[in-house]
């Protein structure tokens, strides 16, 4: 569990989502176990290779979700509800 600040090392494959809350975004799973919080937490990692900065935000319901942005999404080719990606978690600033 990380509870600071530090880096990260979790992998995981994750189906791409969209709804009202955000155009794209993917669900964490055991986000909550991992970070040690179901409060809002910025992180740092790669989706299928392309690097990015995002916030994870609370789903109310246990894990967190990560908005996918658009550029991303063009980078890897990748932007359809249903589309599996391969996501790292790398480094948690907050």
């Amino acid at each position: 569990m990380a509870t600071e600040q530090g880096p990260l090392d979790h992998e995981f494959t994750a189906v791409l989502e969209k709804d009202g809350a955000f155009a794209t975004f993917l669900t964490v799973p055991g986000s909550a176990e991992l970070l040690g919080t179901r409060r809002a937490v910025k992180v740092s990692g790669t989706i299928e290779g392309q690097s990015f900065d995002a916030t994870l935000m609370p789903s109310g319901n246990g894990p967190h979700w990560l908005p996918v942005r658009a550029a991303i999404c063009q980078q890897i080719g990748k932007s359809q509800a249903g589309e599996q990606v391969r996501v790292r978690l790398t480094q948690r600033h907050t």
